[in-house]
């Protein structure tokens, strides 16, 4: 194996994704409960018939975007549980440690954190990582590339539009992990509170369809050998429709027709991307 990328969960309730080679596995965010992580993690090795190389007990570092609880909520368990570094940006940080302190005030530890600062890259074992600023909703929101063998990847979710830095930051990609949250006319006429509804649409809320499509479609350079339709609303969205939207733009433009779409989900773990 020379790099793997394999997403454990993706939606509202909890987000969490591995990126690994034979040396090194990063956990990008802790959106889901310890167990219920561990459990995905096993059951990835067993799916993959690799169960030593991708184990829990061999994670090298969480790395998290940012404080929403759909992406911390199993944080500080699996930090200590596992006991390796956990990498975030100091406003992530200090946001996330108001969040979860308790009744009495006192903030919970993270004794290995690393803090790092968008648009400076850095290594964690074999894999050189760059974060980069998201527009969100957020304190210090921020996506990721990931280097190793030759091989980059990309994670790009929970950001209102796309904007010019971060499609440069997700030129020469052979997997892209892309938000396309909703689809406008499902939450226009949706459950959703109004307010909700005006927090989603802005461009400081969730990438749509209809968002991702126009990328593909304009600005993305068609290098990627996988792209991965990611935090899917369960509520305002429906994977085919995702599906439909991306595949429709890729297939588009000539020379895209290569590019595999494959869908993340919040119930299940996604079959690993081997490159």
């Amino acid at each position: 194996m020379a790099v793997s990328v394999s997403v454990l969960a993706s939606g509202s309730r909890g987000n969490c994704a591995l990126v690994a080679t034979s040396t090194t596995r990063i956990l990008v965010d802790a959106g889901l409960s310890g167990r219920e992580t561990f459990k995905r993690l096993r059951a990835l090795a067993d799916r993959d018939a690799d169960r030593d190389r991708e184990c829990a007990q061999e994670i090298s570092a969480i790395l998290i975007t940012h404080e929403h609880s759909d992406h911390v909520a199993g944080l500080q368990r699996l930090a200590a549980k596992l006991n390796v570094p956990v990498y975030l940006t100091a406003p992530t940080h200090h946001a996330w440690s108001r969040a979860m302190r308790d009744e009495q005030g006192v903030i919970p530890e993270l004794p290995k954190s690393e803090h790092f600062c968008a648009g400076r890259g850095f290594r964690v074992g074999d894999i050189e990582v760059m974060p980069f600023t998201i527009p969100h909703d957020a304190a210090d929101p921020v996506g990721f590339t990931f280097r190793a063998e030759g091989v980059k990847i990309g994670f790009a979710t929970d950001l209102g539009y796309m904007p010019v830095s971060v499609r440069n930051h997700l030129r020469g990609c052979s997997v892209l992990v892309m938000e396309s949250n909703h689809d406008v006319e499902m939450l226009r006429s949706g459950p959703y509170p109004w307010s909700v509804k005006q927090r989603v649409l802005s461009r400081v809320g969730h990438l749509s369809n209809e968002a991702l499509a126009e990328f593909f479609s304009n600005d993305y350079d068609g290098g990627a050998e996988y792209v991965v339709l990611a935090h899917l609303s369960e509520q305002n969205n429906h994977p085919e429709i995702a599906r439909a939207a991306a595949e429709k733009a890729l297939g588009g433009r000539p020379g895209l027709w290569h590019n595999r779409v494959l869908l993340a989900t919040q119930t299940e773990v996604l079959e690993s991307i081997r490159l």
